[in-house]
């Protein structure tokens, strides 16, 4: 058995980025992970460009200027101003070469084609310089990054339309149990409906692994052994769901050792989900996950998002950990780590939930964090700090 913080290392020491190229467009791109850096094909942005409406001056002694023209967002017009001299602009527009300041709007009074200025205007204010933001040439983001939202808006407007990404794997969700049946189905007693399969599935979606399948294995040793193979023959990433503890029918591990399955670490000193396995296969890797569905989607947001993150070649994988306080005192009993389902509050308060009980997924619904009580803590007095991680 290993602990948290071992298995965290051995994961991250195993697994190696995928070095599978495509080329993206941009509307295809997000939370995938750069493959090459992204250089600046123009300076950003590319003219002087007005930060405000308002009026564009060329500057002289007096606070009284003329009107002589009107410059608009996305024209090409670039007025010769003289000195007295000034056009109407709006926000995004060019700034003519002659002019050097930008009065707004609000400190000025405007009579037919007179202005007079509440202040004397500062050179340059209000005007964004050529490359103000970038230069071309420059790295607009560096190999590694994953591109969220305002990354993809950054390289659209810097005039990139497809970048180079890691490719990312194609998951197999292997769902075990007999007792399992489809939604819809009519339950026969001692039967459950199975949900880990959809949950797994959803969450690699909500995380933009979209290429993911699911098969259903019977608690057989023969039998799951080939669906395994299956999943193996068709994907890079294998996850199981259940069958990995010590029962009569849990085959799963005996099954991944004949397909010749390396296993870096099995079972994790921690609750819930102690009886998890990190293998690897050749290029591939699994995780065979504990059935109990708290502790699979667990396992699923602390090592299986880390060891996809780390496939991809993204520079920042890691488990990162937010401080906060919580709510209530909690008693933490045992020696092994415990990851509490939890709800972020207001003034960087967490509350942790009721229902941490392995089976229930119903605190899971409605939590945004997961509290890491850490071996050797005990009782945690209410307001004391602690570290979560923040899930969503």
């Amino acid at each position: 058995m290993v602990t948290v913080t071992e298995a965290l290392d051995i994961i991250s020491a195993v697994v190696k980025a995928t070095r599978e190229q495509r080329n993206c467009p941009l509307e295809q791109a997000l939370d995938h992970v750069l493959a090459e850096s992204i250089y600046s094909p123009i300076n950003m942005p590319p003219f002087q460009q007005s930060a405000m409406d308002g009026y564009a001056l060329s500057m002289h002694e007096s606070l009284n200027y003329r009107v002589v023209g009107e410059v608009a967002a996305g024209s090409s017009n670039n007025p010769s101003l003289k000195p007295g001299e000034a056009v109407r602009i709006f926000t995004g527009a060019p700034v003519p070469d002659s002019a050097n300041s930008i009065v707004i709007q609000e400190k000025v009074t405007r009579k037919d084609e007179v202005l007079v200025l509440d202040d004397a205007p500062q050179e340059g204010a209000n005007i964004r310089p050529v490359g103000e933001q970038l230069s071309k040439g420059d790295v607009v983001l560096a190999a590694g990054t994953r591109l969220s939202p305002a990354s993809l808006g950054l390289l659209a407007g810097v005039g990139v339309s497809a970048v180079p990404v890691y490719k990312k794997p194609r998951v197999a969700i292997v769902v075990t149990g007999d007792e399992l049946k489809a939604a819809g189905e009519e339950l026969s007693r001692g039967q459950i409906y199975e949900s880990n399969g959809l949950m797994l599935s959803v969450a690699l979606k909500d995380k933009a692994y979209v290429d993911t399948f699911v098969l259903k294995a019977e608690d057989k040793l023969d039998t799951l052994t080939k669906t395994l193979e299956k999943a193996f023959e068709a994907a890079e990433v294998v996850l199981v769901s259940g069958g990995i503890s010590v029962g009569d029918y849990d085959f799963v591990n005996e099954a991944l050792s004949h397909l010749g399955v390396k296993t870096h670490f099995y079972k994790v000193k921690q609750k819930p989900g102690k009886p998890l396995l990190f293998g690897t296969n050749d290029q591939q890797m699994v995780f065979a996950l504990p059935g109990n569905p708290a502790s699979a989607l667990n396992c699923f947001y602390v090592y299986v998002h880390l060891a996809l993150k780390l496939r991809e070649g993204d520079a920042e994988a890691r488990i990162s950990f937010r401080q906060a306080t919580i709510t209530a005192d909690f008693n933490k009993k045992g020696d092994r780590a415990q990851f509490l389902k939890a709800k972020i509050g207001a003034n960087n308060t967490v509350e942790i939930l009721n229902g941490q009980a392995s089976s229930m997924l119903q605190s899971f619904a409605v939590a945004d964090a997961l509290v890491y009580m850490e071996e050797d803590m005990g009782f945690v007095a209410k307001n004391t700090s602690v570290r979560y991680l923040k899930i969503d």
